[in-house]
């Protein structure tokens, strides 16, 4: 394993950030005419890699060139070769790059430990790339891809696509709209069953690898562990800490998604988390994190507290955030309370605002519906800019990743620096900002 990154590496990349934006087509891309195609590459082409693929080539100005997964059974890049099948092969998606010159924007859509590595170097490259959430693995990842980005000028988006959906669109305009009045405390959550954690710890012995699956190719920049059948992939690899960020690192980058956008939150000033037990392998059952953050424009008082809740049936009671003992919180969501009101938004559904006999005649705004993938494909084209480029996606995912690093330093209330990259109290966190890559794994920094 190669070493941590060191100090003067961090403030680099701090350094360099400074106000991102997003981006449409510049210099690094070629200039497209008005009936010349998006030339797009995808990288994990199952799961949740299915629907960005799709979702993105839907555009009628895409075209899919190059199709990656480390797996070529029909539910993973057999199923991507049928439909696409003048698109070119892969199974390692350094070759990938390698190969194919000829190509615009690059879709990433593997687990979590590996959106880093492979989305850095296709920027590096010059390629735009739409990325799945949360943007990395680690926070120092994060920053490395906001910098890249922003010093490439390449047109990037998350794949929290919950946030162009028209119900998260509203809420967020009733808060810019001061339905609500300024906000004093927000309650986020996601009470789900944890399907994806099978076992406790790590398992012994191995399993033959199947005929289909580049099982050191899915490793990657991980540390090399035997093969163990339904263990890690293709799905319950969101169990373990060496390849994804638990149930906050699944679904924070949704849930806090229109919190951010309503209340143009940044970087948080302390974080404090409690959890179930845990081991170095898999990640908690349960967490309870409080983050700090300072004051905006759309916020009261000095300071902003956000509570993220996780786990099997747990969320805020309706007491504790001032709502009717009749009404059903949703299974995920957030509420907002603020000086004139509360409003509710559930993950996927339209907003509820309280009291009810406040807000019965509030005509709701109605923003419309977006669509997230076509966004960035137009975007890669130079019409239009996106919405979760990595200078926003960046914020939001270094937010989520500093509750895990919480999460692993249970107890501890973590004083952050974000222009220092840094958790000023605390060596043991700092270190957990970063990690250490296999060798002859490990990513290009900028």
């Amino acid at each position: 394993m190669t070493q941590r990154l060191d100090r003067r590496s961090f403030l680099k990349a701090s350094a360099v950030v400074g106000t991102a934006c997003g981006f449409n087509a510049v210099s690094w891309a070629r200039v497209f005419g008005a009936n010349d195609r998006l030339r797009v590459a995808s990288i994990g082409t199952g799961g949740k890699g299915w629907s960005d693929l799709t979702g993105v080539a839907a555009s009628p100005k895409v075209q899919v060139v190059a199709l990656c997964d480390i797996d070529s059974s029909m539910a993973h890049l057999g199923r991507a070769v049928e439909k696409y099948p003048q698109a070119k092969t892969f199974s390692d998606w350094r070759k990938l790059l390698d190969a194919e010159k000829e190509i615009d924007g690059v879709i990433v859509s593997t687990p979590d430990h590996m959106h880093a590595p492979i989305a850095l170097t296709a920027m590096h490259r010059g390629k735009h790339v739409f990325c799945q959430k949360p943007l990395t693995h680690t926070v120092f990842e994060a920053r490395q891809m906001q910098v890249l980005a922003k010093k490439n000028q390449l047109v990037t988006q998350m794949g929290n696509q919950i946030q162009s959906h028209e119900a998260y669109r509203t809420a967020v305009q009733l808060v810019h709209d001061g339905a609500i009045g300024r906000v004093r405390a927000v309650h986020s959550w996601q009470s789900g069953h944890m399907g994806w954690r099978l076992v406790d710890d790590r398992p012994g012995g191995e399993d033959a690898i199947p005929q289909t699956v580049k099982w050191d190719d899915w490793l990657g920049v991980a540390p090399t562990r035997p093969f163990k059948n339904q263990i890690y992939h293709a799905f319950n690899w969101r169990a373990w800490q060496d390849y994804s960020n638990g149930q906050l690192g699944d679904f924070g980058c949704h849930i806090l998604d229109p919190v951010f956008m309503a209340l143009k939150l940044t970087a948080p000033l302390t974080i404090k988390a409690a959890a179930s037990e845990m081991n170095r392998e898999v990640w908690p059952l349960s967490a309870t994190v409080h983050y700090v953050f300072p004051k905006t424009e759309f916020t009261a008082g000095e300071t902003l507290n956000v509570t993220w809740y996780d786990g099997e049936g747990r969320k805020p009671s309706n007491e504790a955030v001032g709502l009717p003992a009749t009404y059903n919180l949703p299974g995920s969501g957030s509420v907002l309370i603020g000086e004139k009101g509360t409003l509710v938004i559930p993950h996927v559904a339209a907003p509820k605002l309280f009291p009810e006999a406040q807000f019965q005649e509030l005509k709701l705004p109605t923003p419309g519906h977006k669509d997230h993938y076509v966004q960035w494909a137009d975007a890669c084209r130079g019409e239009g800019q996106t919405t979760s480029h990595f200078g926003y996606a960046g914020n939001l995912t270094e937010t989520v990743l500093l509750g895990t690093v919480a999460i692993r330093r249970r107890g501890e209330e973590l004083s952050w620096n974000s222009a220092e990259l840094k958790i000023t109290n605390s060596a043991a966190a700092n270190i957990l900002l970063s990690k250490s890559y296999r060798a002859g794994w490990e990513p290009q920094w900028v």
